[in-house]
């Protein structure tokens, strides 16, 4: 399989629907379940699955994951495995931005082509999911198809978001809709009996893609005009090409808004969450950090996931995830939250210095309630502030934070002065 595949993981837009989180990083460089960021996934499912070779195709505040990608995925000097990125940059032959999916890939092809392979496995940067490729690339062989695209079984409440497809008796897809709001008893599908007893009748696109290489670089040669894989590219090559579908039945999530990255973050502390982290056939790998264990003193802890490092005096945790670094005072009350943690530890000295100027320290302060929010990474909050997100609050978007679907959203690095309320 690493001679075989090279994979390209695409790093997305402007990610407005997830902001403010993506208002200084991408949608793949947004910290999920505490210690990754949201490229981990696919590149680790790609690792599990013997793909060691990849590309990530980045354009917006590329910064962090850049970092990020450069301090994690280190390789031996005897293999030839990488994980590199690929920013939009000009040339002789293109001077504009990344136009849609399939333009990001065309415009990097020329380093793509440098590599041998017969496979190329193209990926979103931003989904929660476990999936063994090794599976799908062997059915796509199998199937003598020239693309392969990954479905998931959908209900009709959630059919309207996605593309949806149609397949004959041999998992050959023969027609294509996106996102339709009409119509939608013409395309139910055989899903099986399971995937039917659920009322999950429609296969949606999961922007999950395996070419054949010689194909890719025609189709995309072909026709310059067309920019998107799955508006223009997908439907085309229906009509024209042998394109299977690979169904799959496992937990898959888009991270497309506040509303799915929420949900998606407080399900992992369910008792038996969808998405499971304590697999070992499916390790997540991220940044390695020397972290001390977490510190917990007089705390409550119900439904809690915390990460390393964090020192936590709070006297309620209630259906949350803590980050790296996390520091809440004492008295405090966090329930539905996701608390992202800090980048540093402040010094003792730094710690006294500002209790004496009265400033708010990195983390939650004393006596505080937090509830239904996500706070992002390196937030003073001080003393006595109350935030209860519900659908009470009308949204909108404020300079210290931002209200969507009732979640609160703190923003990066924003201080809230004691007796704050929101």
């Amino acid at each position: 399989m690493t001679d075989k595949v090279l994979g390209v993981i695409l790093g997305g837009g402007q990610g407005s629907r997830l902001s403010p989180l993506t208002q200084t990083r991408s949608k793949p460089a947004v910290p999920i379940a505490g210690k990754y960021r949201l490229v981990d996934i696919p590149i680790s499912n790609c690792l599990n699955s013997g793909i060691h070779r990849m590309f990530v195709l980045t354009q917006f505040n590329s910064a962090s994951l850049n970092k990020h990608i450069k301090n994690t995925y280190h390789f031996s000097h005897f293999s030839t495995a990488f994980v590199d990125i690929l920013a939009a940059e000009q040339t002789v032959q293109n001077a504009g931005w990344f136009q849609g999916t399939a333009d990001a890939v065309r415009q990097c092809m020329h380093h793509i082509v440098s590599h041998e392979f017969d496979y190329i496995l193209i990926l979103s940067g931003d989904q929660l999911y476990q999936m063994d490729f090794k599976d799908m690339i062997e059915k796509h062989i199998e199937a003598n198809a020239e693309i392969t695209i990954a479905t998931i079984p959908v209900t009709a409440k959630d059919a309207t978001d996605f593309g949806i497809l149609k397949a004959d008796e041999e998992n050959m897809i023969t027609s294509f809709i996106e996102k339709p709001k009409t119509g939608l008893e013409d395309w139910v599908s055989d899903t099986g009996a399971e995937m039917q007893g659920e009322g999950r009748n429609f296969l949606a696109s999961m922007g999950i893609y395996v070419f054949n290489r010689e194909y890719l670089i025609n189709i995309l040669n072909e026709n310059e005009e067309e920019k998107d894989f799955g508006k223009e590219i997908l439907p085309r090559a229906i009509t024209e090409s042998r394109v299977l579908s690979y169904q799959y039945e496992g937990y898959w999530t888009d991270i497309g808004n506040i509303s799915s990255f929420f949900e998606a973050n407080l399900g992992l502390t369910d008792e038996i969450p969808k998405f499971n982290m304590f697999d070992s056939n499916h390790t997540i790998f991220t940044r390695a950090r020397m972290l001390p264990p977490s510190k917990i003193s007089g705390t409550t802890l119900e439904k809690a996931i915390i990460a390393e490092g964090c020192i936590i005096q709070a006297s309620r945790i209630e259906h949350a995830v803590l980050g790296i670094r996390a520091r809440i005072g004492k008295h405090t009350v966090v329930t539905n939250t996701y608390v992202m943690g800090s980048d540093r530890y402040q010094t003792l000295e730094e710690i006294e210095l500002e209790n004496q100027k009265g400033n708010s320290l990195i983390g939650i302060g004393d006596r505080c309630y937090i509830n239904n929010a996500i706070i992002d990474k390196n937030c003073r909050i001080g003393n006595d502030v109350k935030i209860n997100g519900g659908a009470h609050l009308e949204d909108g978007d404020f300079e210290l934070y931002a209200v969507k679907d009732g979640i609160v959203v703190v923003k990066k690095g924003a201080v809230l002065p004691s007796g704050t309320v929101i």
